[in-house]
């Protein structure tokens, strides 16, 4: 029995990796002053956390932002991007793991977006300039932002869809 929810929750890793990239990549606005872009890859990472923990939210947001810059030509962040999105899969999950309820969700996409926004500004600094990374301030908290409000809004949906095949029978 433990080895099927296992077998399941790797199988929903991996899902929501590929989801995550697909999300990124349908959603994605270049910014010429920051040599990066702004999309939706978020909205797979905070629903990953939700629903698999901070562990999975890590793998799923660093694996699948990396594999997002790999393939929309900006190969320079996916390093930075696998860093950025990887800590905030495990913030976001780590403020879910322990805060329950809707101020759980909203606390834990808050932090999971500071963390992005943070990581990304120093990506930038040591890519380019402190002033490149200024610049993505604000593209970046609006990324999150946008990615944030979207995953709650559809986390209980999803949850509800995919609660019975997480869970061990």
């Amino acid at each position: 029995m433990k080895k099927s929810a296992t077998v399941r929750h790797l199988v929903f890793t991996a899902l929501l990796t590929a989801l995550t990239l697909i999300f990124g990549r349908f959603f994605l606005i270049p910014l010429p002053w920051t040599h990066g872009n702004i999309n939706l890859c978020d909205v797979g990472i905070f629903i990953g956390a939700m629903l698999l923990g901070p562990w999975a939210g890590g793998f799923i947001g660093g694996f699948g932002a990396m594999f997002l810059d790999l393939i929309s030509g900006f190969a320079q962040y996916a390093p930075f991007s696998f860093i950025s999105h990887g800590l905030e899969g495990i913030a976001a999950g780590l403020v879910f793991k322990y805060v329950r309820g809707k101020w759980g969700r909203i606390a834990g996409v808050a932090a999971g977006t500071i963390v992005m926004v943070v990581g990304y500004f120093f990506s930038d600094a040591i890519l380019y300039t402190w002033a490149t990374g200024a610049a993505g301030i604000f593209p970046n908290l609006i990324q999150g932002i946008v990615g944030s409000v979207i995953a709650l809004l559809i986390a209980s949906p999803v949850e509800k869809a995919v609660h019975p095949a997480l869970s061990s029978k």
